[in-house]
Order: structure tokens, then C-alpha cells, then sequence
């Protein structure tokens, strides 16, 4: 059994498919066990490479593990040394993961802050000799179909506060989108359908276009996988985006493009920050990171028409 830990979300989920697909890769035949929240089982799937999840829940759930120790234990979560001390007590033949002075392998490669995060998880696997290709992000097609076919999906919140673009922005966003001839949808978690409700009143969007809380995993990925186009802040959505080549814009902030942007080599993704503007600051409390909050609704339609004319091009290309 090869035995990956990745207990967190959507995001980073999205981002580990290359490495996860390059250890399937590398050690076929074995039984592939992700260490991931249960609720992440239908994303898990649609990445592929992998046999089953073993339910968990951040670096707290060690102790409701039941697994023989297994053949390679493999470190996607983090840089130790909790994570490695995790997976070390499963007793594997062998840990892959980065270096660490208190609790990491010392094979392994050492940490580096300023790194993409596919990047990073792809060089991890390339340093223990295992393939791992940084551009296989696609997901595959979710079976159920989306709510509505050809929406444009924005989705307003983000449980970080300072990745949240202001609402009021995404309502005349909406707005303008609307009376292009769009058809707005609203997405986000339970906990955020005030928040989608008051960006769809500002819009004059109808109570219908609110998909916020109503869609779970496998039906908000089905809905992104067949939308016109996405604009999220830096969240989950985005990478769903990545993953189906759906058009999109996404908003950051406190954490710069380079490090969980979409390929820069895919014009139909195109990103906003405004490192330029203001110094990016991790550790702001509060509302909207101020890069975020200086993005302008005319630069997010800009970006927009950028992202639908490279997918008019590409299909032009392509007929």
C-alpha cells in the first residue's frame, strides 16, 4: 500500500492531481490510499490515481487511523515536522517528504517558500526518481450534469476573509455580465448564502440564480466543468476552472499568482493582483487584502473579454 496524506481542500487537492497521478505512475499495482477529508471523496475521483480515501481531517485524525503499515508513506500536505511525525507512526518502509531538522527524511529535498504549489509536489516526487508532470491538472468530466449548462459562475466568498474581493464589486460585476447577455449563477458554501443573496439583490439578479449552499461537491464541479466562465478569488472554484479548461478570472491578494495561479501559459485563465499596487501581506486580519481590494470592476471585465476571446481563438484553432 502507498499511503499519501493531503488532508485539506478543494484547492489543494486540485493542485496535488500531478503528483498524485505521478505516484500512480510510479508504483503500479500498488493499492494508493489518500489521507484526505471524506467530503473531498467525489473531487478524489474525478482526479483519478487514486483507490480509495482514508477519512481525515487536518493532522488531528492519526489516532482513528487502521492501516497496516504501508510499503511508502508520502508526504503532500506539508513541510513537517507534524505531518511527517504522522505518517512516520504508521511505521512505512519508507517516508517521501521534504527534509525537515526535527522529523523529515534525510533524502529528502529541501523546502523552498517562493514555489508554485503543483511545482512543488511534482519536484518532491522527481527528487525520490518518480514522474510527475507540473501540467496534468485536467479533471475528469463529473457523470451528473451541473444546474445550469453555460452559466457564468461567480463565486464571491472564500473562508479567508482577506481573499474575499468586496460584494459589491461582484454585484456590479454581475451586473454588467447580466446585460451582456450572461447567465449569472452565484455559488459558494451554506455558510456563505447571505452573502451571494446580497450580491444577487445589489444585481438585480433573481432569488434562482443563488446556487450558494444548494450544490455539493459533485454538483458544483459538474456546474463549473460545463459554465461559459468562472471569476472567484483565490479558492477552490479556481482550480476547478484550471482542471476543465473553463475560462476564468481570478482575484488575489494575499497570496501572490506565482504561487497558486493557473498556468501561465493558458490564456484562457487569466489572474488579477495588485502586488504592484501594495506590498502582499499574509498575516492582515480583517476584510479584503488591500491588492484585492484595489482591483477595479472594469479591470475584472477586461479580463473577462481576454479570457473568452482566447477561448474563441483556441476554438477557431482547433475547428
Amino acid at each position: 500500500m502507498i499511503l499519501v496524506l493531503r488532508a485539506l481542500g478543494v484547492g489543494d487537492l486540485a493542485t496535488a492531481a500531478p503528483a498524485l497521478r505521478g505516484l500512480r505512475a510510479g508504483f503500479p499495482g500498488r493499492e494508493l490510499v489518500l489521507a484526505a477529508p471524506a467530503w473531498l471523496a467525489p473531487l478524489v475521483d474525478l482526479v483519478g490515481a487514486v483507490d480509495r480515501v482514508l477519512p481525515t481531517d487536518g493532522l488531528a485524525d492519526r489516532a482513528t487511523w487502521s492501516v497496516p503499515p504501508p510499503e511508502v508513506a508520502v508526504n503532500l500536505h506539508g513541510r513537517g515536522p507534524r505531518s511527517h511525525r504522522m505518517l512516520a507512526a504508521t511505521r512505512p518502509g519508507r517516508l517521501l517528504a521534504f527534509a525537515h531538522p526535527d522529523a523529515g527524511p534525510p533524502d529528502g529535498p529541501a523546502w523552498d517558500d517562493d514555489e508554485h504549489e503543483v511545482r512543488r509536489w511534482c519536484r518532491l516526487l522527481h527528487w525520490y526518481g518518480l514522474p510527475a508532470d507540473p501540467g496534468d491538472l485536467a479533471l475528469r468530466r463529473p457523470s451528473a450534469p451541473g444546474f445550469p449548462a453555460g452559466a457564468t459562475v461567480l463565486h464571491p466568498g472564500s473562508k479567508i476573509p482577506a481573499k474575499r474581493w468586496p460584494a459589491e464589486r461582484f454585484a456590479a460585476l454581475a451586473r454588467s455580465l447580466a446585460a451582456q447577455g450572461h447567465r449569472v449563477v452565484l455559488t459558494g458554501s451554506a455558510d456563505e448564502r447571505d452573502l451571494a443573496r446580497r450580491v444577487a439583490r445589489a444585481a438585480g439578479l433573481p432569488p434562482d440564480a443563488v446556487l450558494a449552499g444548494r450544490t455539493d461537491l459533485a454538483a458544483l464541479a459538474a456546474l463549473v466543468a460545463d459554465a461559459r466562465l468562472v471569476v472567484s478569488g483565490d479558492t477552490g472554484v479556481a482550480h476547478l476552472a484550471t482542471g476543465y479548461g473553463v475560462a476564468s478570472v481570478v482575484l488575489f491578494g494575499p497570496v501572490p499568482p506565482a504561487h497558486w495561479g493557473p498556468p501561465a501559459d493558458r490564456p484562457r485563465h487569466r489572474v488579477l493582483g495588485a502586488a504592484h499596487r501594495v506590498p502582499l501581506d499574509r498575516d492582515r486580519a480583517g476584510g479584503a487584502h488591500p491588492g484585492l481590494a484595489a482591483i477595479p470592476v472594469d479591470e475584472v471585465l477586461a479580463a473577462v473579454d481576454e479570457a473568452e476571446r482566447a477561448v474563441r481563438v483556441s476554438g477557431a484553432v482547433t475547428a
